[in-house]
């Protein structure tokens, strides 16, 4: 509502009451059928008074009404007018638009967004490894298995599977190697008997 001299709510509302019994007043705009907009210009003589009415379907925004009137009054009985005659030819239709834009409202407010989905990401599976159980006489040597240290003997030890070189050193001792082929699960025992090294 907008204009020089604004007609109040309060009278607004009662002028409704009196002339629209039938047409429920509501400040809240979601929760109506029909949206009222009055403007006055205000003026010096009665004629220059003027109040322009319009009314508008809320949930299509349709005009069903857009007029002039020289009262408060009038604008009152022309707006209400205007809905009595759009709620009985359109009524039904009204309440199932409203329903549905609810509908769809509340949808749109319940529904969950979809969520990423979560993948899991498993650690690699452990190569299969084989038992290599080793011992040496003497005991105390260290056993290297493709070059790299494992232990001293003796030992068990777990060691991928695949071709492998596995070596025996021991100060004072010739070295002693065994080529194998290990395999997952497999189970192996090997005994070292070093042989002494001569004497430079």
């Amino acid at each position: 509502m907008a204009g020089g001299a604004r007609p109040q709510t309060a009278e607004i509302i009662k002028t409704f009451g009196e002339r629209c019994p039938q047409v429920t007043i509501n400040n809240i705009q979601t929760k109506t059928d029909y949206i009222v907009l009055l403007d006055h210009e205000g003026g010096k003589g009665a004629l220059r008074h003027k109040n322009k009415v319009a009314v508008f379907a809320r949930v299509s925004g349709d005009s069903i009404v857009s007029k002039s009137t020289l009262s408060l009054g009038g604008s009152v009985q022309d707006a209400c007018e205007a809905i009595t005659r759009d709620w009985t030819e359109h009524g039904a239709a009204i309440r199932a638009a409203a329903a549905a834009a609810a509908a769809a409202a509340e949808q749109n407010k319940t529904a969950v967004a979809p969520q990423p989905a979560a993948v899991a990401a498993s650690a690699p599976a452990a190569a299969p490894t084989g038992k290599l159980s080793i011992t040496s006489v003497p005991d105390g040597a260290d056993i290297e298995v493709d070059g790299s240290f494992v232990g001293n003997t003796p030992s068990d030890v777990q060691i991928a599977e695949g071709d492998r070189i596995v070596t025996v050193k021991k100060a004072g001792f010739k070295d002693w190697e065994r080529k194998l082929k290990v395999t997952g699960g497999s189970s192996v025992h090997l005994n070292a008997a070093l042989e002494k090294a001569a004497n430079p």
